[in-house]
């Protein structure tokens, strides 16, 4: 309750505002910022616009309107000289940032500590390094949001451009666009984000509300439109929460919006669905089991004409402990991969394993022949080489070899198997599908009119033997041999 009275203020409301507008704003442009990495431009700017106030405050007094139009001139005039030593003086890009922004940061404390012991003057440095939100006036609002407005219609008018010139300049400058203009142009952009934060964050802090948002959206999506919009909502969002955190903890709400963008960026770090450690972790469990179970098929598929081993002679073997095997065995036998009842390759897990086998014997042959490794050294790499090896890889090392029928080992490398884009032995047991109209030559078409099945028609797989895939269609069974089940196309 005590929260709900605070916010309803005057001064709150303001500084709820004025915050929301900048957190939007910082995430939007900071956007930019981080993908033609110039997020140190964006720190060099908000240090180096603290001449500006001196100025203003010397020129005009203790103005919001003049501080704003001071510290712009002076982060403009920054922007402009580091573009110029970066393109005309034999510097690096950071020192040039470096050499100019501690320069304007160093006038600004000069100035502003000079105005400070002269009688009767009070700047408070502190304030313009940390924020002053709580104390934001009705002017600054206005300048606010103007100045937010007219970044964000900015952005959208010129987005074209801007992504251009962000991801291909080359291909701009072909196209008749100022790859120089635009950047000038976001470097006008980004004076206005750090001169508006001014007030909310301070100029220590901006660059975290630039740069922070911006990178947890990176985490989170790869298409420019849903960054900038994941951009200004993490902003925002960064923006009201630290506030309120500071309210309730009485501290200094610059910070506390910087803690806070900090804490979203580390959950995106975590739980980002694409880069996130924890799905990648999870990725890389899987991606270990399907190796192990891949092994299993593999090992199977070797041993098709000895005695068939059981579970624990194939964890002894494969180095896999036994209660993994029984997991794996039964989640082979679901799959269509193994027969229920005893450690036997089904037509499916045959045509998987002989896959494995010519890529172990493409990779070992590719690694002597032109890679020049001894044959000795080979058989580890492809191991773990043959689960990775994309078809249409394989296809290549088949090219550039000559179509080699043998290892360096003389074992014979099995040919490739023509298949469907989907075919009808990939299915799972229980799955159904359609009969695609797209088969992939006459002959197929030909087999399944024998059988008496159409284009169209839906399908039910019951069970996967070793050598014919049984399906249901219209009350009415039928046993597909395995060779022709892989080149059925289903929809």
């Amino acid at each position: 309750m005590d929260l709900i009275n605070i916010l309803s203020e005057e001064w709150a409301i303001r500084a709820l505002i004025a915050s929301s507008l900048v957190g939007i704003m910082c995430g939007v442009i900071g956007s930019f910022m981080v993908l033609r990495n110039m997020s140190l431009i964006g720190d060099a700017l908000s240090h180096a616009i603290l001449p500006g106030i001196f100025a203003a405050f010397v020129l005009i007094g203790y103005s919001s309107l003049g501080f704003f139009v001071g510290t712009l001139l002076a982060a403009l005039f920054s922007a402009v000289a580091i573009t110029w030593i970066q393109e005309n003086v034999k510097t690096k890009n950071d020192a040039a940032i470096g050499i100019i922004f501690t320069f304007m940061f160093s006038l600004g404390v000069i100035g502003i500590s000079y105005l400070n012991n002269q009688e009767g003057v009070h700047l408070d440095l502190k304030d313009f390094l940390f924020g002053t939100i709580l104390g934001v006036s009705n002017e600054d609002l206005y300048i606010t949001g103007i100045v937010t407005v007219y970044s964000l219609i900015s952005i959208v008018v010129f987005y074209r451009y801007l992504f251009i010139t962000t991801f291909q300049p080359t291909i701009a400058q072909t196209m008749g666009i100022s790859v120089k203009m635009i950047h000038y142009f976001l470097m006008l952009l980004l004076s206005f984000a750090v001169v508006a934060a001014l007030r909310t964050v301070g100029i220590i802090l901006v660059v975290a509300m630039l740069i922070t948002p911006s990178a947890t959206a990176l985490l989170l999506s790869n298409k420019l439109k849903t960054v900038l919009v994941l951009s200004g909502l993490f902003g925002l969002l960064s923006a009201i929460v630290g506030l309120i955190v500071a309210i309730l903890l009485n501290t200094t709400p610059g910070p506390a919006m910087c803690v806070i963008a900090t804490i979203f960026y580390f959950i995106a770090v975590f739980f980002s669905p694409s880069k996130g450690l924890m799905f990648k972790y999870l990725r890389k469990q899987n991606q270990n089991q399907q190796i192990e179970k891949e092994d299993i098929v593999k090992l199977l598929f070797k041993k098709s004409d000895h005695n068939i081993p059981s579970a624990i002679q194939i964890g002894e073997e494969l180095g896999i402990k036994p209660n993994k095997v029984k997991k794996y065995i039964a989640q082979l036998q679901s799959d269509g991969l193994m027969t229920h009842g005893k450690n036997t390759l089904t037509a499916k897990g045959n045509a998987i394993a002989e896959e494995l086998v010519r890529a172990h014997r493409l990779w070992e042959t590719f690694l002597v022949d032109q890679v020049g490794l001894s044959d000795q050294n080979i058989h580890e790499d492809a191991e773990k080489y043959e689960h990775l090896l994309s078809s249409e890889i394989l296809d290549q090392l088949d090219i550039k070899l000559g179509y080699p029928t043998r290892d360096p080992h003389g074992s014979p490398i099995p040919e490739k198997r023509i298949k469907a884009d989907n075919p009808l032995l990939k299915l799972k047991p229980k799955a159904r599908a359609r009969i695609s109209k797209q088969q992939i030559d006459s002959t197929v078409e030909s087999k399944l009119w024998e059988l008496g099945l159409n284009a169209d028609q839906s399908i039910q797989v019951l069970t996967i033997d070793k050598d014919q895939i049984i399906i249901k269609c219209s009350d009415k069974e039928y046993a597909i041999p395995a060779d022709l089940a892989e080149k059925i196309n289903m929809a």
